[in-house]
């Protein structure tokens, strides 16, 4: 949900700040005021292309800013293979009647921002990062639907009609594209590993003898994981003994021989004890000297076990010196670690396996893949039966909902094709795609061949409205929605766009005072000559005591006590 847009030195606008409503949002103007230019300055957030024609004139750049409130997401989920990046997304339920309609736990807020130089250079930081163009499309983009007459909208996209369809079909077709998905991984991975053991067989007789060769120097020697370091730690005490013996025994000596540190230790103790006797201060001292002497006394103890713990065998050193020359020599050969060592006799052995059991494997990887495409066929079977299902009623909600936009008796299909099992992805294994009837007799064509821009803005509508809070969409801004809407349709348009924002953040250009007077927020957008004489674009947030003026004007191109009277009733009535 789009929280504040603020847009800099755009076009016409000079500075312009936009903070829309989590309803419905509308923006009003005369023509060519520059309300385009504010959906110029959102595309920019999203991710789009930068123009320099778009810098204002005497200024060295734009800036556009915004901060949003998304929904947490799961992983980008590729429901279609060719789809583009970030169409998974989660469900959200906005209600005009609370700012607060989506738990704060569930939402993060991302403030975004992108400057346009004259020269065309771009540069874009979110949350006060550096970041690229594709992370707005990635992060940004997949949140908001433009929907104008000549926008590529994601519903113009057959890759997401069947995304649009499981959303609305609900857990039937949701749980079915699971189970479909995790069957054709299954039989993804078993028709790789089929692969692997063909491609094995069909090694060269080379590849065969470098691993036999591999497997035999390996297991020539045997090695165990962990026992190269315990046998370097063992070989340096070993190789060491005397030095190490010598260093214990002088160790011991030092301390227990005849008049060594014990016994000093013993004499101090005992000078103390005599002098305690005059002053009680030196009682401390003493005691802890013999504290000290106890560790003296342990540390010789232990200095003399080890020494004759040493046992020092040239035949068991010579041993160990030869174990650890074969183990280098498979490092050196196969190495860095062990692991790698390790690593390389699995591979070998699995391919020497795979050569002298190859029928056996391969038969056995053949019928591995024959029960994964039966449990695949079985999953696509139960996925394209749902989505049959739903298609039908998903068609006659949306067109029920044209009905209400008097769309004269046109209608939406919702075509499901089978696919051959080449073309499945994990979108499913089947096509679906929106078709247009413009009327009882006429054929339906792909809903991206419509030729009224008018009536792709209108179908779209009708499907968001159709979708409610399943749809993946956080925020959908219309412009010329109402392109030669008048009379009772733009009535109808209204109460649907109010519809739609009971579950939508909706921001809507539009010259009907019907859809006007619906707006939890409104923008006036004027045109106004600035300080240097340049024309400017204002953006100006109405109060509920400047509304009136502006819904005359749209009602009537002037503002009368007639209009003013009407205007007041209408917004009266939706008040």
């Amino acid at each position: 949900m789009i929280d504040e847009i603020q847009v800099q030195n755009l076009a016409l606008i000079r500075d312009a700040v936009l903070e829309p409503a989590c309803g419905l949002t509308v923006l009003t103007g005369e023509t060519g005021a520059g309300k385009t230019a504010l959906l110029s300055a959102l595309k920019l957030l999203m991710g789009e292309r930068a123009d320099k024609s778009l810098v204002r004139d005497g200024t060295e750049s734009l800036q556009v800013s915004g901060r949003f409130f998304l929904r947490c997401r799961p992983a980008a989920d590729d429901a279609a293979d060719d789809a583009a990046a970030g169409d998974a997304e989660a469900e959200r339920d906005v209600s005009p009647e609370s700012d607060d309609a989506a738990d704060a736990s569930e939402e993060t807020e991302l403030v975004a921002q992108r400057r346009v130089r004259a020269d065309g250079r771009s540069r874009v930081s979110i949350d006060g990062s550096m970041a690229s163009v594709k992370d707005l499309a990635r992060q940004v983009a997949p949140s908001i639907d433009l929907c104008g007459q000549h926008e590529h909208q994601r519903l113009l996209n057959p890759a997401t009609h069947a995304e649009l369809l499981d959303a609305w079909a609900g857990p039937a077709a949701q749980d079915a594209l699971a189970s479909y998905r995790e069957a054709l991984a299954a039989a993804q991975a078993a028709e790789k590993e089929l692969a692997r053991i063909r491609d094995a067989a069909a090694s060269s007789s080379a590849q065969l003898d470098d691993a036999r060769f591999t497997l035999r120097r390996i297991d020539d020697v045997s090695p165990e994981a962990g026992e190269y370091e315990s046998l370097a730690a063992d070989l340096e005490k070993a190789e060491h003994a005397e030095s190490l013996a010598r260093a214990a025994n002088g160790a011991h000596a030092a301390l227990s021989d005849e008049g060594g540190a014990i016994d000093s230790l013993a004499s101090a103790i005992a000078a103390l004890d005599g002098g305690a006797r005059y002053d009680s201060e030196l009682a401390p001292l003493a005691q802890s000297l013999r504290e000290a002497g106890y560790v003296l006394e342990d540390v010789a103890r232990e200095a003399l076990d080890y020494r004759d713990a040493i046992d020092f065998d040239a035949e068991t050193l010579a041993a160990q010196q030869e174990r650890m020359a074969a183990l280098q020599g498979l490092l050196r050969t196969y190495g860095p670690r062990m692991e790698d060592v390790l690593a390389a006799r699995e591979q070998a052995a699995d391919l020497v396996s795979m050569v002298d059991e190859g029928a056996e494997r391969e038969k056995a990887a053949q019928a591995a893949v024959e029960r994964a495409e039966a449990a695949l066929a079985k999953a696509a079977a139960a996925l394209d039966e749902a989505r049959r299902e739903a298609a039908p009623r998903f068609g006659q909600a949306v067109t029920s909902h044209m009905d209400r936009l008097e769309m004269g008796g046109a209608e939406l299909v919702c075509d499901v094709a089978p696919l051959p099992r080449a073309s499945w992805t994990r979108a499913g294994s089947s096509a679906v795609e929106f078709l247009f009837r413009p009327g009882a007799s006429m054929q339906a064509r792909p809903l991206a061949r419509i030729a009224s821009g008018g009536e792709v803005s209108r179908v779209m509508l009708a499907v968001k409205v159709a979708l409610g809070s399943v749809d993946a969409v956080d925020t959908l801004v219309f412009d010329e929605v109402d392109a030669g809407v008048g009379g009772s349709v733009a009535n109808a348009l209204a109460d649907v766009l109010a519809d739609l924002a009971t579950t939508h953040q909706v921001i809507v250009v539009t010259h009907l005072a019907q859809v006007a007077v619906r707006g939890r927020s409104h923008y006036l957008v004027r045109k106004e000559s600035g300080a240097d004489s340049a024309p400017e674009t204002h953006l100006i947030p109405l109060a509920a005591e400047d509304r009136p003026a502006e819904i005359a004007r749209m009602l009537s191109g002037d503002i009368t006590e007639t209009s003013l009277t009407h205007a007041r009733e209408l917004l009266a009535q939706h008040a």
